[in-house]
Parts: structure tokens; sequence; C-alpha cells
């Protein structure tokens, strides 16, 4: 069984070099998600290694100087490759970031993870198996289970973790770890540790299958620990999504479903708390704040052309989630046709043709509705369209909804 699991994690992308530069070094592990992926017949997403010793001096056997983080005993090689000294870890205070004693075995190393079913390692010389006990019995059962009961005291991250292994494995939680959970939360805990950790974490929920992420935000009372005016809907959310286009996110959409009802200072400083990246916090903060005015304005429009007024300066997200909350067929015309469609004229043409400053916008969007209207074809009508309109206001658009 061994044999075969190290012929296995072989094929994980990436991995045959790696295992081949370390195989002769004495006590590396590999341990964590990769093994429990390949016991579940899954494909693993990443490789991390633990070595009984040096962890630098193990990275270095796989090329360029490694990234050291001593504090941590980490090391990573080529930019991707994660090598770590097995190691003791003590929480000062709840939430804190752990104080680590490096030269464990690799038994005391596994009983610090999270949950059960990441604490067991194969070792590279040999195929070895090991696990904290009851971990292979846990796997097999399709359960997690923290490993002492004061995990989510120690480390509140984990209850996010716990939630986005329940999702992605689709595994039971464990009625004791259930409840170390809702008495972490009920007790404050979220609030022991930095917001920048939790965000982290958020950020990856968000990209499991939703709506089961967000619906274990509600059930842990997670959410409104975390969000300003969190409500789920988990309806909206799946409606959201499968509106979302290739160029959206469906993390985000699902994100800003969560918080539609939220005030855009309150939601922005809150992502700003998370460290999410500037555009990721726009474009979740225009989600939530302009669809519920947007989308009974567009469950009202028909013409390609009013469509066009009130979306083409939104983002595929905010289509999606005003879509979502009602108005399913103009969002679906907007973000599979009609922001598709292209002018067969430019701006060039019509200051060619007299045009300057605003006025070319302007014409330039009477043509684009008279194209989308069917009324304008081709080039010269288009032309002839944007030119007709060369002295007339500018339209509306959607930022009047407000």
């Amino acid at each position: 069984m061994t044999d075969d699991l190290l012929e296995r994690l072989r094929e994980v992308p990436g991995a045959a070099p790696v295992l081949d530069a370390l195989e002769d070094v004495p006590g590396v592990w590999v341990v964590g998600g990769a093994v429990r992926d390949t016991l579940l017949g899954m494909d693993p997403r990443d490789l991390d290694l633990v070595v009984e010793g040096d962890a630098a001096e193990a990275a270095r056997r796989l090329g360029e100087e490694p990234l050291v983080h001593e504090r941590f005993g980490t090391a990573t090689a080529n930019g991707q490759v994660n090598v770590a000294a097995a190691r003791r870890e003590r929480y000062e205070r709840p939430g804190a970031l752990p104080d680590v004693e490096l030269g464990a075995p690799i038994d005391e190393d596994l009983a610090r993870r999270d949950f059960s079913v990441n604490a067991i390692a194969v070792r590279l010389a040999d195929g070895e198996l090991r696990s904290v006990p009851g971990g292979l019995e846990d796997l097999a059962a399709r359960r997690l289970r923290v490993l002492h009961d004061g995990s989510f005291l120690d480390d509140p991250t984990r209850l996010l973790r716990l939630i986005r292994y329940a999702c992605r494995l689709r595994f039971q939680i464990e009625e004791a770890t259930r409840g170390l959970a809702f008495d972490a939360v009920a007790g404050g805990a979220v609030g022991t540790v930095t917001p920048a950790r939790m965000g982290a974490e958020l950020r990856l929920l968000m990209r499991e299958p939703q709506p089961g992420g967000a619906c274990g935000l509600e059930a842990f009372g997670l959410g409104p620990a975390l969000l300003p005016a969190f409500a789920l809907d988990p309806d909206l959310v799946q409606r959201a999504q499968r509106l979302t286009p290739r160029d959206g996110r469906e993390d985000l959409v699902a994100l800003a479903a969560l918080v539609i009802d939220a005030s855009g200072p309150a939601l922005a400083a809150r992502l700003d708390d998370f460290e999410l990246p500037a555009r990721e916090r726009d474009t979740v903060v225009a989600a939530a704040t302009r669809t519920r005015a947007l989308a009974p304005v567009l469950g009202g429009t028909e013409e390609p052309s009013a469509i066009w007024t009130l979306l083409h300066r939104e983002t595929p997200e905010t289509a999606a989630l005003a879509g979502a909350l009602g108005a399913p067929d103009a969002a679906r015309l907007w973000l599979e046709d009609l922001r598709h469609r292209t002018l067969e004229i430019s701006g060039d043409d019509l200051v060619a043709a007299g045009l300057a400053g605003p006025a070319v916008g302007r014409a330039l969007e009477a043509a684009t509705a008279a194209m989308l209207d069917g009324r304008a074809d081709g080039r010269e009508a288009q032309l002839a369209a944007a030119l007709a309109a060369r002295d007339e206001e500018p339209p509306p658009d959607s930022r009047h909804c407000h």
C-alpha cells in the first residue's frame, strides 16, 4: 500500500524531481493534504514536506538557495516547494502565533496539526506510513476531528479550515469537534486573532463549493462575527454563481451575496482589515452595494441598448448578482452576448468627421445603442447614428439608480 502511495505521490505535478532529490535524505516525510488526498484517491493540490533535521539543508537539494524562515524552521525552494523542520508548538495565548521548538520527532510534529486526517505522513526513504492515533480511522470514516480540546482557541483560523475541509472533502464533522467549534465562536475566539489571518482563510473558504461554505459560516455563527450585515440566501448565492462568466470571480460574487445589505464604507473597511487586494475589495463592495437598486431597473428592461446603458460600466460580478436578484434574462443577455459586440467605427472616425471632446463619447454611445437595437448594422449606418447624436444630451447610466 505504501509503495503504491509513494508512486501516486510522484504523479503530483512537479513532485517527481523533488522526491528524487530527497529520497536519500534521512527523515524526510510527505505530510498532510497530499497524503490525505492520495489515500482518498483524489488529486493532491500541493506537496508539503517535513524533515526530522535541517529544513534549509534539505531544501538546498532542490536547486537554488531557498528562502529560509528561521522562526518557524521552514524553507521554500524554487519559489514553490515547502520544506519544514519537524517541530513542537506552544501557544502563549489564544490566537497568537505559536512559539516553535525545532528538533521534534515526526510523531510530535503530527500531533500539533489541526485535524487528524491532516496528521498523516509517509516517509520518503521506505514508504512507512505514520499518523496520529485514530487518524487513518477518521480518514476511512470521512470524519473531521481536532486533536485536542483547545485547538480552536489556540488557532481560531482552524474554524474556517474546518468548514473548508468539510466542503471540499464532503466529510462529516465529529460531534465533539462540532461542539468545541460552537464554544470557541460563542466565547469570542475570532476576536483573538488578527483580521488579516482570518481574511486569508475566508478567501480560501469562498473558493470552495458554494453555498456549502457560506452555510458553514452561518451554522457556526462565524458569518456575523466576520462580516458586516451578514445574511445568507443560499439560492441567491447559487443563482449568482451560475450567472458569473469565466472572466468573473465566483468567489467574489458569493462573498458579495453574503453582505448585500452592508454599507459601502463599513464593508470596505472590513475587507481592508482582511487585507483583500484593492481590486477584489472594490469588486465585492460594488457588487454588494449597487445591486439592490440596479436589479429592479434591470428587471424591467428589455431593449438591448437599455441593458447596455445600465451595465456597461459595471463589473461582471455586479451584473451577475443583479441578475440573480431578479433579472436573470437581462443579465445573461449582457454577459453572454451584448458586452462582446463591437462597433465598426472608432473615435478616430468621429474626430475625422469634426467631433471633439465629450461629443465623441456621446456619439459612440449612440452608435452602440443603435447597433445593439438592430438599427445600425454596418459601418456607414453606425457612423450616421453617431453623427446624428452629436448635439444630444448624454444618455443616463446605471449610476442614476441611486
